[in-house]
């Protein structure tokens, strides 16, 4: 990566903090964080750096990328609001990270540090992959996904937008998690799983249904 843009994390969490140490080990130079609850956040910085307040980063999209620090899936909503005021997204990938030169990233995607993507996959825009997760090959996996630490999808395999797979969950090869569903942490996912559900254990089985991730 040659010279990239000043980049904003959107978030003031922790999390928005291991973001930026993401994609500052990827070359990118943090120039700030940005907030779009708490406006009195802004009047101090975080960790070291500014804190925008969202309607303020209009001045700053010309010159700058954006990436979502926010680890649920409901950072659609803050993605949505920082690209009505021209921000474009950065997509960023840990140094220790493998993804294959045939695997298509969608803008805003963040692959952490040791995570591995496999021949002919596709991620969606937004899409988080912890430290440590797998893709494997031919998978496609949608706009706004959580894959946390430790995640390990197999081959062929689909999971739908929004979807929320938690620490070291397996989905073995060849099947469809549906969109806004729950893998909890461990899970071992051995059949197909339809939208807006929980699952839990080995092997992984519906405990709750009418989720919107999270």
């Amino acid at each position: 990566m040659s010279s990239p843009r000043p980049l904003l994390v959107l978030g003031t969490t922790a999390f928005s903090a291991e973001i930026a140490d993401v994609a500052t080990s990827a070359g990118y130079d943090v120039a700030g964080f940005v907030e779009d609850r708490d406006r009195s956040r802004c009047e101090m910085p975080f960790h070291d750096r500014p804190v925008h307040w969202i309607d303020d980063v209009s001045a700053l999209a010309p010159t700058h990328e954006a990436v979502c620090g926010i680890g649920t899936t409901q950072r659609s909503i803050f993605a949505n609001e920082a690209a009505e005021h021209g921000l474009r997204f950065a997509t960023v990938l840990h140094p220790t990270a493998h993804v294959s030169p045939t695997a298509v990233l969608g803008e805003g995607t963040i692959v952490g540090a040791a995570s591995v993507v496999g021949a002919y996959t596709r991620i969606g825009r937004h899409v988080m992959l912890n430290r440590g997760c797998l893709v494997g090959h031919h998978t496609e996996i949608g706009d706004y996904v959580s894959l946390q630490s430790g995640a390990n999808i197999a081959g062929s395999c689909r999971i739908g937008e929004a979807t929320f797979v938690a620490m070291s969950a397996v989905v073995l090869d060849h099947l469809t998690i549906g969109a806004s569903s729950v893998v909890a942490a461990g899970a071992v996912v051995v059949q197909d799983v339809p939208d807006h559900v929980q699952v839990v254990g080995v092997p992984a089985r519906v405990v709750k249904t009418g989720i919107e991730s999270r």
